[in-house]
């Protein structure tokens, strides 16, 4: 409405219009500055727009000139600090009196704020309700989430819905690789990467068009993993169908989380409270964090740094291939007959990978050396992270317009991603790159795309699998509701709604589909989810200079999870383009997800405020009215159970993993006897830091307290006497009062004032 006349677009309401004839502009700019004043305050705000005509007006500029604190320009000193008034003015009690009404409850008649006790459990809403019939939970859920779905697509007609895709999408590749090399190695290639490939497009894709939670990212998980490698051992011990009996497994688990569906367990998502979420998260994101180091350890294992080199002895360093044992030297026939070998080549002649091929040794100091790569992977790989960081924070530096600092800022990754890509194609260094399958066919050869149910294994071990089957129920149960805990945080401010029943009923038929391909088993990963809820965060398009953007809300929407899923199934043919990826970028997105999960995490602020004084503590609401060696004992807890889990995540006891997951909520059981109910609703509490803090200020603002300003039963001369008298002056009387200095009136006069002061 107003155009360019202000920098920035700005919501308007009123329009306050001033004609007045010429020669006086800096008069009008007074008062345009009064009348900016004016509507700074909420209670005049809200008064001008129920005004309905000019009296009411007037009412409110009076209102406001009774209770406004004005500095005379003459007597005020910069250089003097001037303390704050003991508490301000109650707008609620203004809005009373204008309005004529009674004045608020005295602090401690009203009613309790129910936000700030009870232990910090999650509110009973709709999405977490027992109805007590069959399925009740899973209606409830589709019902609720048919009338968004056809705005879950238009919704995402955005370009950032562009970034967050190739985001994830790389990230799901890697994360698909990786995972799908260590089942394949712990299960003899039974299941691997292409399988990992298939099966995370198949259950991703799915999975978020039809969801109760689209932004859920579903992936393999750790404790998965373990179990797969446990179970092809037992397997193998014991001659059993490996497959087979995986197979039944997944049937009994699918069936046993159906029962979940039908019987409304999800309700006991309610009781995981901050302490169990943000333990999981941080352990998963600790977990990114140390996968990504670990990687990049065993790629300067298989790729040493030579410390040792001596450039004088140069001349001296040098590699040969030399014959192996008997048998290999006597069977030349594979040599003889070989396309790559010429006829007359001898074992010297060979390179590294033909001797190697044709069973030869490698014999001399130069043979593990390959210049320059662990040094460089290095580089990339702290260079994808640090510049990964400082894009995504690009919004809020001074460069550029917004339009272009909130573009790049959401395509941080990928603009980082092509920058280093290209830094690795012209430095030349042989860097290890992205492999990906390039034929669409099983693993090992031995198995196919459908998996018998019968005929492998003796009768009893169909009956037998639903022992494993129970651990597993737990495995998929607790991965799958604390993620999606996570992602229905209230500070996301996400308005479509949850739904806990619909998304576990989709990972039991899912896992049912993967059982009988053969395809590992899938469920929401905490990481990944999370990356993709910041990658759609939204936030104010325009805000004045020096104001930091408003969070608005996440875009809500299945397009950007789908699109993630149909790529890593297309991946198989974009091989040539992925091979030019390398490897330690991708590990530097990896840590760039862990380290950015754990933003936002309670958890982690308290843990640096162990090492911080407190004069530069933050004002964080717990610091305002728990103990601080409260504090600490509480982070000390909860980082102990964290230490646990990971010890125990590092052994073959990792199997139990979900069981002790569901210990956090036995230990946070248990400290309702060390913490107070009080001390408890500030550190345990699932409503968001930055609410509960606006919603003590604003309480603060609307109770009447001692000492202040506008009470008018207590002041801070007379603390213990209740019934102050009131002394009123008249205006007239007022006016007569002489100025301070002034000799002009006499004594009389002097006395005449005091007897009308009196109140005899």
């Amino acid at each position: 409405m107003l155009g360019a006349l202000t920098e920035v677009p700005v919501p308007t309401r009123f329009l306050f219009v001033l004609l007045g004839p010429k020669g006086k502009a800096k008069s009008y700019h007074e008062i345009g500055r009064a009348i900016a004043t004016l509507m700074s305050d909420e209670v005049f705000h809200d008064i001008a727009y129920k005004a309905k005509n000019r009296e009411d007006l007037l009412a409110g500029i009076e209102e406001f000139l009774d209770e406004v604190i004005v500095l005379p320009p003459g007597e005020w000193d910069p250089d003097i600090r001037i303390e704050p008034p003991k508490s301000l003015p109650s707008s609620d009690k203004r809005k009373n009196m204008y309005s004529g009404g009674e004045p608020p409850h005295m602090n401690g008649d009203a009613p309790h704020d129910a936000g700030h006790g009870g232990g910090g459990g999650h509110q009973v809403g709709e999405e977490l309700q027992r109805t007590r019939k069959f399925c009740g939970g899973l209606v409830l859920d589709i019902k609720r989430k048919i009338p968004f779905f056809a705005s879950d697509f238009y919704d995402a007609i955005h370009i950032q819905s562009l970034s967050a895709i190739l985001f994830i999408y790389l990230g799901t590749v890697t994360n698909a690789i990786t995972f799908g090399g260590l089942l394949g190695d712990a299960t003899d290639n039974m299941q691997g990467v292409l399988e990992s490939f298939l099966g995370t497009a198949l259950t991703g894709a799915v999975f978020c068009l039809l969801a109760g939670q689209p932004l859920t990212i579903l992936s393999s998980t750790g404790p998965v993993l373990v179990f797969e490698r446990l179970l092809f051992n037992f397997s193998k011990d014991n001659s059993f169908d490996y497959l087979e009996f995986r197979l039944w497994i997944g049937l009994w688990s699918a069936v046993f989380c159906l029962v979940l569906v039908a019987t409304d367990a999800s309700f006991l998502v309610q009781y995981f409270t901050r302490f169990t979420e943000e333990g999981f998260s941080a352990l998963i994101s600790f977990i990114f964090i140390y996968d990504a180091f670990k990687k990049m350890i065993k790629l300067a294992h298989h790729n040493p740094i030579n410390s040792e080199f001596n450039h004088n002895f140069a001349t001296l360093y040098g590699c040969q291939c030399v014959p192996g044992n008997s048998s290999e030297i006597l069977n030349v026939t594979a040599w003889n007959n070989g396309s790559d070998v010429a006829a007359n080549a001898t074992w010297a002649s060979l390179t590294m990978d033909q001797c190697l091929k044709y069973k030869g040794q490698l014999v001399g100091e130069a043979c593990g050396f390959v210049p320059d790569i662990t040094l460089m992977s290095f580089i990339l790989f702290f260079g994808t992270y640090t510049c990964s960081m400082c894009l995504k924070k690009f919004k809020t530096s001074r460069f550029f317009p917004t339009t272009v600092r909130k573009l790049i800022s959401d395509f941080a990754i990928i603009l980082t991603i092509f920058l280093f890509c290209g830094v690795d194609a012209f430095v030349g260094v042989d860097t290890p790159k992205l492999i990906v399958p390039s034929e669409f066919k099983p693993t090992n050869p031995k198995r196919g795309w459908f998996i018998p149910p019968f005929g492998g294994n003796p009768w009893w071990v169909y009956l037998a699998a639903m022992l494993p089957a129970l651990l597993v129920t737990i495995l998929i149960f607790m991965d799958q509701q604390i993620t999606a805990v996570i992602v229905n945080r209230k500070e996301h401010k996400l308005k479509k709604g949850a739904g806990y029943h619909l998304d576990l009923f989709l990972v039991a038929i899912l896992m049912i589909i993967c059982s009988f391909m053969g395809l590992p088993w899938y469920v929401a990963a905490t990481v990944i989810s999370i990356a993709h809820i910041d990658s759609l965060k939204m936030e104010t398009k325009t805000s004045a200079p020096g104001e930091q953007p408003k969070f608005l809300g996440v875009r809500e929407q299945r397009v950007t999870g789908i699109f993630v899923f149909l790529l890593t199934g297309l991946s198989v043919f974009m091989a040539p383009i992925l091979k030019f990826i390398p490897m330690p970028v991708l590990y530097g997105v990896f840590l760039y997800m862990g380290v950015a999960s754990l933003n936002g995490v309670q958890f982690m602020d308290r843990l640096l405020l162990v090492l911080m004084p407190a004069k530069h503590q933050p004002d964080l609401i717990y610091l305002r009215h728990v103990p601080q060696r409260r504090i600490h004992l509480f982070t000390f807890i909860q980082g102990l159970c964290l230490a646990l889990l990971w010890i125990l995540k590092s052994t073959v006891a990792a199997i139990v993993f979900p069981v002790m997951i569901l210990a956090l909520v036995a230990v946070r059981k248990a400290m309702d006897y060390l913490f107070s109910q009080h001390d408890l609703s500030y550190l345990d509490d699932v409503i968001p830091e930055k609410d509960k803090k606006k919603k003590e200020d604003e309480k603060k603002k609307k109770n009447k307290k001692k000492g202040s300003i506008d009470s008018e039963a207590d002041f801070s001369d007379y603390p213990y006497n209740e019934n102050v008298p009131s002394i009123k002056i008249s205006m007239d009387v007022l006016e007569k009062e002489p100025m301070l200095g002034d000799k002009s009136l006499d004594r009389d006069e002097s006395q005449t004032l005091l007897n009308a002061h009196s109140p005899c």
